[in-house]
Order: C-alpha cells, then sequence, then structure tokens
C-alpha cells in the first residue's frame, strides 16, 4: 500500500463515507474516511476546517481503516510540525486560544519569537501585554507550541504559578502531555553526548 501525499484525486467521488473519533492524543476533533472504489491502493489525507479527511480503496477491510486512519493522522502531525508559524500567525493563534480556553480574557498586545531565550520556553511582560516564545519550539509538535502560549496567556491573568494559575491551564486539556514533552526534550539536552566511534 503506497501513501499518496496529494490532497484526492480530481472528481473523486467517496462510495462509503464514515466518521469516527480520532485516535487518542491526536488533537483532531472528528475524522470522515472516505471510501472510493476509484482508488486501488493509494491513501491520502488532508485536513478540512476542524475535521481530517482519510481517503482509502473501496475494498479495504476495517482492521486496515483503522490502521491506516491512524498512520495517516500521524503523517498529517509530523508535516504541521514542520511548519514555522510567522509572527502574525503566532498571534492570531493566541488570541484563538485565548478565546477557546481563557474565555477571550487574555489580550496580549504583541506574540513572537524571540532567540534570546535559552532557559525558558516562553515570556511575558503583563504590564505591556507582550509574549515572546523560544525559536526552540519551532518545529515541536503543535500542542506543544500552544500548551506555551496558553501558559503565557494565562500568565497576563495570573502572574504567579499558584493555585489560581494552574486551575487556569487545567482548561487546556494537553498540559500534562505536552509538559512532559518538554520535560523529555530537557532531560535529552542534559544527557552526556557519546564519542563518534572510529571511522565517524
Amino acid at each position: 500500500m503506497s501513501v499518496d501525499p496529494s490532497p484526492r484525486f480530481a472528481g473523486e467521488t467517496p462510495q462509503r463515507s464514515t466518521k469516527s473519533r480520532p485516535p487518542r492524543g491526536s488533537g483532531t476533533s472528528a475524522v470522515e474516511v472516505r471510501r472510493s472504489t476509484r482508488r486501488s491502493r493509494t491513501v491520502s489525507a488532508y485536513r478540512e476546517g476542524d475535521r481530517t479527511i482519510v481517503l482509502i480503496p473501496a475494498r479495504m477491510s476495517e482492521a486496515e481503516e483503522r490502521r491506516w486512519v491512524t498512520v495517516m493522522l500521524d503523517k498529517l502531525a509530523a508535516q504541521e510540525s514542520k511548519r514555522i508559524l510567522g509572527d502574525s500567525e503566532l498571534a492570531e493563534r493566541a488570541e484563538r486560544l485565548s478565546a477557546q480556553y481563557l474565555d477571550g480574557r487574555a489580550r496580549p498586545t504583541s506574540v513572537r519569537w524571540v532567540t534570546n531565550q535559552n532557559t525558558r520556553w516562553g515570556s511575558c511582560t503583563p504590564a505591556e501585554g507582550s509574549i515572546r516564545l523560544s525559536h526552540r519550539l519551532q518545529g515541536m509538535p503543535e500542542y506543544v507550541v500552544d500548551y506555551v502560549l496558553v501558559h503565557e496567556l494565562a500568565h497576563l491573568l495570573v502572574p504567579g504559578h499558584g493555585p489560581r494559575f494552574w486551575r487556569l491551564l487545567e482548561a487546556y486539556p494537553r498540559t500534562e502531555r505536552a509538559r512532559g514533552y518538554l520535560e523529555g526534550v530537557v532531560a535529552a539536552d542534559r544527557l552526556p553526548h557519546l564519542p563518534a566511534a572510529r571511522g565517524e
């Protein structure tokens, strides 16, 4: 079975369409599987609003369908994580996250990437309403970047890391997973680097 990176065939009409919940941790709200008699071997997927459309051959079994949905969700997530958001996109993302998880109460005046933060992932200045994210986050999964944004947005409302602050963070469903990811990155950086083998 080959993976087709293109969104879809021109004029393709699905034979059967099924909607399902995505695998845990995919970060996508809904998955729609479209079976087509015109597909014999290829599988492809693309985003459509808050849904992911997965196109598969009509003859594929239910077990194969489940496996390929997982494969394609992972593939899309990997592609999206490589795409670096610009400052304006980062600001739009922060505005959307504030509306979704903080009732729109956190309103930053600026959100941007910086290259001078090597010991922290993000920072904010509540008096100015400015948020800065470390360039080291670029290329990390979107849910991790979103977590850091929500974290800094919450600081615009609560300056310290007390119980009130962490209650705000509870609204973001992937807080623990994102924190675990970042802790793993920090731990990996502290591991000793093995010397290269001879001839390398």
